[in-house]
């Protein structure tokens, strides 16, 4: 019997899922940076997304509702099992104004997902997966763009750049690996948050180096 490749699940929001600001599409499958990550990996491991556009770490949207990313994260898990190595980028769309949160209760909520996610379940193949941390890059200006009613720069644009450093000491409480995206990508100019097509490719070779670095520990 062959050597069956490790199974890494990409957990997120719309950046994750591939939303193109452009036209409000998904971008295609030689664009979003999970399946560069494949690509990028090779037929040794075997990527899965999991993305949802609007998607929270631990908060029910009262307007759009079935956001909650702590409630998804059991199915998910359960679905992919066994899974070897789990992506977790979310907290964009925690910074809405209507949620009001700062970049510490962000981390708070980010905890309570962490937690969920390295205990092994009860099922045959529930075993705890490494995990990755992913912080989304901050995100851009809002003045004048269609999401300007639902981020401000002065609330969310403000508590962005403070994620990373939450996630990264939340990352070594948990003893799981950390990824500052925002080394490597930026927030688009056409929305300030979601990913353009370009920089998607080293998006993918950045996360690649970290997926193999925790495959071989």
């Amino acid at each position: 019997m062959t050597e069956q490749p490790l199974t890494v699940v990409c957990f997120g929001d719309s950046l994750t899922w591939g939303f193109n600001p452009a036209d409000k599409t998904r971008y295609g499958h030689d664009v979003r940076w999970t399946r560069l990550l494949q690509k990028e990996l090779g037929p040794d491991f075997h990527v899965v997304e999991e993305g949802i556009n609007g998607r929270t770490t631990v908060f029910e949207d009262p307007v759009r509702g079935d956001k909650n990313g702590l409630q998804h994260l059991a199915g998910v898990r359960k679905t992919h099992m066994p899974i070897d190595i789990l992506i977790i980028m979310l907290g964009s769309n925690d910074l809405q104004d209507r949620f009001g949160l700062s970049a510490d209760a962000i981390g708070l909520a980010m905890g309570r997902v962490l937690f969920a996610a390295t205990q092994p379940t009860d099922d045959v193949e529930g075993r705890a997966p490494k995990i990755l941390l992913m912080s989304p890059p901050p995100l851009g200006d809002f003045t004048g763009k269609e999401y300007a009613g639902v981020y401000s720069n002065a609330h969310g644009g403000e508590q962005s750049k403070r994620l990373a450093g939450v996630y990264e000491r939340l990352a070594k409480d948990y003893g799981v690996a950390f990824f500052d995206t925002g080394t490597v990508i930026s927030a688009s100019q056409v929305d300030a948050i979601h990913f353009d097509a370009a920089p998607q490719a080293g998006l993918a070779m950045a996360i690649a180096a970290q997926v193999r670095k925790l495959a071989a520990d």
